[in-house]
């Protein structure tokens, strides 16, 4: 029986040392720097890959390991299936007991609620800033570097080393190429 960590935060300015510390009595710590939105979290996956029976996984926030509720159900029941029990550390709740279980569900659900409300939220609020006229929206990074982008493309490049060339996403290589193709019919 062990005592497996899971750390994350969302960028790689972020530190991962004050969740390192609270979980400092685990026997192995699985820790990455992404976005909990996004699907592939490889140290996430190694992890549950890694955990045998009678293990526990334990992260400081409910946060730090799924994106929502059902994310969070689906791990859970994950863990439940390969009997390892989830323990968060700030809630205090461990799914090796009825009550932890409980708990977990209704945490996850109040957590996607609130997630849910906060982005309604900014959705009326950026509503409001365009009857303004004082939203401005992100500043479209990718297609200031056109100049850059257009001669590679010219030149046969492919585009996954633009992209990288470039310091952009494939699909912003993509987003010029088809701009470019537009302007020449």
């Amino acid at each position: 029986m062990a005592m497996i960590g899971y750390a994350r935060v969302s960028t790689t300015g972020q530190s991962l040392d004050a969740q390192l510390n609270a979980l400092s009595n685990c026997d192995k710590i699985f820790q990455e720097k992404i976005s909990g939105a996004k699907d592939d979290r490889p140290q996430l996956q190694l992890m549950l890959e890694f955990v045998r029976e009678g293990d526990s996984v334990v992260v400081t926030k409910l946060d730090r390991l799924a994106r929502n509720t059902r994310h969070l159900i689906e791990i859970a029941e994950f863990l439940s299936d390969k009997q390892v029990t989830l323990k968060i550390q700030n809630l205090g709740i461990d799914t090796g007991t009825p009550t932890g279980k409980l708990m977990l569900t209704m945490v996850g659900a109040i957590a996607t609620f609130e997630r849910e409300l906060m982005l309604e939220r900014q959705a009326e609020g950026i509503a409001l800033a365009k009857q303004r006229g004082s939203y401005k929206g992100r500043k479209p990074t990718a297609m200031l570097k056109i100049n850059l982008v257009v001669p590679m493309l010219e030149e046969g490049i492919p585009k996954a080393e633009i992209a990288k060339k470039a310091g952009i996403s494939v699909s912003s290589v993509q987003r010029i190429a088809k701009t470019k193709r537009k302007n020449k019919c």
